[in-house]
């Protein structure tokens, strides 16, 4: 049987070119998101071999839902990639809760409520993988990121404390740490990109280090090293060069 992968936030973006590229390479796909018309387009692009599951991730009965119809319907998922979210800015001088409390409750809840049941069902066969997107802008704090960072950050480090216990229950738990990859969302910014990569180069990123055993997948991989390298230094000379890099 052929192994079923399960998107969230497949609708646009890295998760739509990733589900594409998976279907056309012979996988199941199935594809969640909150936009069925959007699924709709890419189910007709895709071809057979990918089904769409539109799914609010946001509501954790739907996700709980989501999981055990894939498996009663189309089969065992064998790789579940997590990958909604969305960005708002938050500057500190428009600075207020609203932006915080969705973006906590889309990046960092949302993604849980996808995660529990996916795990669930993983650790009772004893195999399965997933790959939690989160992103190089949770390795330290940037302008205008206060939540977004925040709630990736909150990612890293839940995936840092589950890899041990995955192991231990045959579940291969990986992390993606994309940088700034041409999406509709990164066109929203109204700042230089640095590094800047196109959206089909981070899709083969993604897929090679899918495919492999190390625990974090980052790209593109010299602004992730430049920024781990921004966080090692003392604040000062951090907050400094961020002045310096960003204009804030």
């Amino acid at each position: 049987m052929t192994s079923i992968v399960w998107i969230t936030g497949a609708s646009s973006g890295i998760g739509r070119a990733l589900a594409l590229r998976l279907a056309r390479e012979g996988r199941r796909v199935v594809a969640s998101a909150r936009n069925a018309t959007a699924l709709e387009a890419l189910a007709a692009e895709a071809g057979p071999n990918l089904s769409t599951l539109p799914l609010d991730i946001t509501d954790a009965a739907a996700c709980e839902a989501a999981v055990a119809w894939i498996e009663a319907e189309i089969g065992p998922v064998a790789l579940a990639v997590l990958n909604a979210g969305t960005h708002l800015p938050t500057p500190a001088a428009k600075l207020a809760v609203a932006p915080f409390r969705k973006l906590v409750e889309t990046n960092l809840m949302g993604t849980v409520n996808a995660l529990v049941p996916a795990l669930a069902a993983m650790r009772a066969r004893k195999t399965g993988a997933i790959a939690v997107v989160a992103s190089v802008a949770g390795y330290g704090g940037l302008p205008t990121a206060a939540a977004y960072g925040a709630t990736k950050a909150a990612l890293i480090n839940m995936c840092e404390a589950l890899k041990p216990e995955c192991d231990a229950l045959g579940v291969k738990l990986q992390l993606v740490d994309p940088g700034f990859v041409r999406t509709p969302l990164t066109d929203r910014n109204p700042f230089p990109m640095p590094f800047l990569m196109e959206l089909d180069d981070a899709v083969d990123a993604l897929v090679a280090g899918l495919a492999a055993d190390r625990f974090e997948i980052v790209f593109p991989r010299r602004f992730a090293f430049l920024l781990k390298f921004l966080n090692m230094l003392p604040y000062g000379l951090y907050f400094r060069l961020v002045r310096r890099g960003t204009g804030a």
